[in-house]
């Protein structure tokens, strides 16, 4: 027996416990996951499935504790977009003590944050992320069994509020009123069901889908998270490229009108939700550099301060749209190339 057949031990016990199991000679083969979860690829003769199970401590640095029935939020997530949506995530087949069972994708498709950072950067992608986040958040908005099953402000407030916002703001002393007024704000907001995670590392391309993963996160509450996660996301990835331009610019525009078209606010909601969504992007740029989960593509430190600087400079100003936002910064990233923050090739 292999040394990683005898690593995923625990988990064919565990399932051959609940019955999960038809074959005595199943395998679980650890796969690629993300720093809160264990994922595992269960071959059970001529059937196979994927099994993720929660971590109660995050692989990162920093401490970073969190409910493992975090597990079940992300399960009903995907139940309740499968509904809608049976396209654009995983079946999802059943679920145990801190673990769930989902459909195997197979062969065909890659990451989109792999994507992205090799430089394909194609602007009907970021279209489609944004049409789908429109239609789940119109669809969940004002639903009562949502708002019931996913009332996940405590899980919220561990894996993103007090990660991100939280301690960001107690490393920039001078900012901290704006982290913890967004943190307030954010926790009292009850307007759809929120993924939490919405970003490239967590969507597959491939065989006519875009696939989404990774929605333990998952909160009824304000969609402006979701957009402002996705559209950081993509920011972050021009500046990993700069001075080289991929791209990047029309695939936030296109994130946007992708995400209004299928929300369907009017024109008043739509302007007041843009605007808050503009006030929290700048928090999440910072709290990529400086918090508990920092991107790991950005490791120079000149990268870090540009965006440190940005940060600084925006957050003042009132009444900035998304619009207004993305074209500063690009036109930050568009500078000399000696007052550009260094690429670090390692």
């Amino acid at each position: 027996m292999s040394e990683r057949d005898r690593n995923s031990l625990p988990i064919l016990k565990l399932l051959h416990a609940d019955g999960r199991l038809h074959s005595e000679y199943a395998r679980a083969v650890p796969l690629t996951g993300g720093v809160s979860s264990d994922v595992f690829l269960v071959e059970d003769g001529d059937r196979q499935f994927v099994v993720k199970q929660a971590l109660s401590k995050l692989k990162v640095q920093d401490l970073w504790e969190a409910d493992v029935s975090r597990n079940r939020t992300e399960f009903e997530y995907l139940n309740f977009v499968g509904r809608i949506l049976p396209q654009a995530v995983p079946k999802v087949f059943a679920a145990g003590d801190g673990y769930f069972t989902m459909e195997y994708l197979g062969e065909g498709f890659v990451n989109w944050k792999q994507m992205l950072l090799a430089g394909q950067c194609n602007p009907d992608d970021a279209a489609q992320a944004g049409r789908t986040l429109g239609i789940i958040h119109r669809v969940s908005s004002g639903d009562a069994e949502a708002a019931r099953i996913f009332d996940t402000t405590e899980n919220f407030h561990q894996l993103r509020t007090d990660p991100y916002l939280v301690t960001t703001g107690r490393r920039h002393p001078e900012l901290r009123g704006y982290f913890e007024r967004e943190t307030v704000r954010l926790e009292s907001t009850r307007e759809c069901l929120v993924h939490g995670d919405y970003s490239p590392k967590n969507i597959l391309i491939g065989n006519g889908r875009q696939v989404i993963l990774d929605c333990e996160v998952a909160w009824y509450g304000d969609p402006a998270f979701d957009l402002g996660f996705l559209l950081n996301h993509l920011l972050l990835k021009s500046l990993h490229h700069a001075p080289q331009d991929v791209g990047l610019q029309e695939m936030v525009e296109q994130a946007v009108n992708g995400y209004y078209a299928e929300r369907r606010l009017p024109r008043d909601k739509q302007s007041s939700f843009d605007h808050r969504t503009a006030g929290l992007l700048p928090l999440l740029l910072l709290a990529r550099i400086d918090g508990k989960s920092p991107a790991e593509y950005l490791r120079g430190e000149r990268e870090k301060d540009f965006v440190r600087g940005f940060v600084t400079s925006v957050l003042p100003l009132a009444d900035l749209t998304l619009a207004e936002l993305s074209k500063r910064w690009f036109a930050a990233l568009n500078q000399p190339i000696q007052e550009h923050p260094e690429r670090d090739e390692n």
